[in-house]
């Protein structure tokens, strides 16, 4: 007799660890930037603007490229696209270490993006073809808390780096791009050894607890569910829930890629700038676990969504009120509570109206329209810092604009069952 807990026991154990490593290191490599930041824009000639453009340029080749990304990923699977991703995006850090001046920097920041396009979107997919709809949101949660938890563990850790400075003759901020590129190289190999594609395929699972696993993915998207890749694109809740997001996200790069330099203007170490730099995270790690736990409490994900994404710009905006650093930073931090708690209820709506490869489309849509605002909030911060020669109205920007996005969830039916099948639908 098969035992369903055992079984998604197997499952968890085997894949989530090395998931929730590839996206703590995704989200590493992408900020580190931020600190590299506190030396790295004077040595190489960067102003705030220059800075805040290139920290953003990353965004614009990973948008083009999340929806070709998963849809590649759906046909060739997942094993060998990921670790694809992880490896040529690790090389591409490591090359950080040679640029001067802006369009180097420019340049090396759309390659980091062209070769990161679709791991999020890519592991979320990969974990609705593993796990059943049950088990999604708790799941889910466990690899969203890697992206608070890169900046909980790498802010201290970019500090300490950044000490490192003239150790055989390369500068901190290089020996931050080098050691923050090492694990992402490795983990590449492992993923490509112990990933699996299917259910159907998983030889590490007894023949009965396989083929239990393989009728219950089938029950769940059955082949008549089957909508086309394009029919997703089009879809209009894809594109809200993709609108949505962008809000969210907006607040979260606009805020990630300063804050280093927020806090360094309180007069603080480099060390400590990575200690203080790390507290909104920690608050983050709580927020992903309340919110996603009372999303599944009530299973009302869109207010849980919308709730987070409006206190979360609340916070940041109280933050602007205050010029004295513990005020300041104890509403960052709160704004912090519900910078991520968001994204367990937020993801779990596409599977609502979705499923396979319109699913895989569809999340790299909403993916892709969210992440036009990294290159926005980084880009808006900058600039406005270099006109303002203060960051209030760049937080103020950035936390009207996912205030008033926010509210778009709430006109978007997502109900379960509510199954959007594209051309196929229409021609039954």
């Amino acid at each position: 007799m098969v035992q369903e807990s055992v079984v998604i026991g197997k499952v968890a154990r085997r894949f989530v660890p090395l998931l929730i490593t590839a996206a703590f290191l995704a989200y590493l490599d992408r900020v580190n930037v931020s600190f590299a930041a506190i030396t790295m824009n004077r040595d190489i000639g960067l102003s705030a603007a220059a800075y805040g453009f290139g920290a953003g340029v990353f965004f614009l080749p990973y948008v083009l490229f999340e929806v070709p990304s998963n849809v590649i990923l759906a046909r060739v699977g997942a094993r060998r696209w990921l670790s694809r991703i992880m490896l040529s995006w690790g090389l591409v850090s490591l090359c950080m270490v040679f640029v001067r001046g802006d369009y180097s920097f420019y340049a090396v920041r759309a390659l980091l993006g062209l070769a990161e396009a679709g791991l999020y979107p890519g592991v979320v997919f990969f974990l609705t073809t593993w796990f059943p709809a049950s088990y999604r949101a708790r799941i889910g949660g466990f690899f969203w808390l890697s992206i608070p938890l890169s900046t909980v563990i790498g802010a201290p850790v970019s500090g300490l780096i950044l000490g490192l400075d003239g150790v055989l003759g390369l500068r901190g901020w290089m020996w931050l791009f080098v050691l923050e590129a090492l694990p992402t190289l490795v983990l590449a190999l492992v993923l490509l050894r112990t990933l699996t594609d299917r259910p159907s395929e998983a030889t590490w699972l007894s023949t009965e607890e396989r083929d239990w696993l393989v009728r219950r993915m089938a029950a769940e998207s059955p082949a008549a569910d089957h909508g086309r890749a394009l029919d997703a694109l089009r879809n209009p809740r894809v594109l809200a829930l993709g609108v949505v997001c962008f809000g969210a996200v907006i607040i979260n790069y606009g805020l990630s890629f300063f804050l280093p330099q927020i806090v360094k203007g309180f007069g603080l170490s480099n060390a400590m700038v990575g200690v203080v730099s790390a507290l909104p995270f920690v608050a983050a790690l709580f927020g992903i676990t309340i919110v996603g736990f009372i999303s599944d409490a009530t299973q009302n994900r869109r207010g849980c969504a919308a709730g987070a994404i409006v206190l979360c710009a609340i916070c940041l905006a109280v933050s602007t009120l205050f010029d004295a650093p513990v005020a300041k930073m104890a509403a960052i931090v709160v704004a912090g509570f519900f910078m991520f708690g968001y994204l367990p209820a937020f993801w779990a709506l596409p599977e609502r109206f979705l499923r396979g490869p319109a699913l895989a489309a569809g999340i790299a849509t909403i993916n892709a329209l969210a992440n036009v605002a990294g290159f926005t909030g980084p880009y808006l911060m900058g600039y406005l810092y270099q006109e303002t020669g203060s960051y209030r109205i760049g937080l103020l920007v950035l936390a009207g604009t996912g205030a008033a996005l926010s509210l778009l969830l709430l006109t978007v039916r997502t109900q379960k069952g509510d199954v959007w099948h594209g051309q196929a639908a229409r021609a039954r």
